[in-house]
């Protein structure tokens, strides 16, 4: 598995870009800005873009969404119950001085449960809430690989003071990754460095519930 991340906008945020090895088809996690960035990596990479994953829709993460969209034909998927905030992107920014950003209307949502075939791969949607109110992980049981948007990051985890966050449904989403997934999966953040599951169980200090039970 190739993946490619690039951290883009003001807020650093973390894009992924992932395919097979070699392969001309992949994948695209969370378009937060850039868009001409990430789309000279589409096309320095050869690869013909299957889809466009979301696991929120906070505007760092969105904000190169319908450029990249546009640009490439490739179709979105986006939490179910966030849809409406894609579609309205601009009144959903909280801080004067981010965008302006194109609004989407995507083509697909989803809730979790869903088993996604992109790129090569099947891709399992998890429902992680808490930091926003409907948002996925990407899990690739496969490769054990998770892109978990802004749920847990190295040594921290998603804020839960914005509209629709909420703590200890936050944790109850890192409880079902940690304890369902196996302790050696990468983890690929929204922000922040690179990390595994066990790694977070065994030392991020917002966990330390988890590391005891």
């Amino acid at each position: 598995m190739d993946v490619r991340m690039f951290t883009v906008g003001l807020l650093a945020e973390n894009t992924y870009i992932f395919r097979r090895e070699g392969s001309d088809h992949g994948v695209i996690v969370d378009p937060g800005d850039e868009a001409p960035t990430l789309l000279g990596a589409i096309d320095a990479l050869g690869i013909t873009l299957d889809g466009i994953l979301l696991t929120h829709t906070h505007f760092d993460h969105v904000g190169a969404v319908a450029p990249v969209a546009k640009a490439t034909g490739a179709e979105v998927w986006v939490p179910e119950i966030e849809k409406p905030v894609l579609a309205d992107i601009m009144s959903f920014v909280p801080w004067p001085g981010f965008g302006p950003f194109e609004s989407w209307d995507a083509e697909h949502t989803v809730a979790g449960g869903e088993k996604l075939e992109l790129g090569g791969f099947e891709i399992d949607v998890l429902f992680t809430p808490g930091h926003s109110p409907g948002h996925v992980t990407y899990s690739i049981p496969d490769e054990q690989v998770i892109f978990s948007g802004d749920v847990l990051f190295e040594g921290s985890v998603g804020r839960t003071d914005l509209p629709g966050g909420d703590w200890p449904t936050l944790l109850e989403s890192i409880r079902s990754l940690v304890d369902g997934l196996p302790a050696e999966t990468t983890v690929y953040p929204g922000h922040m460095g690179v990390t595994t599951l066990g790694a977070e169980r065994a030392s991020n200090p917002f966990l330390a519930e988890l590391a005891q039970s």
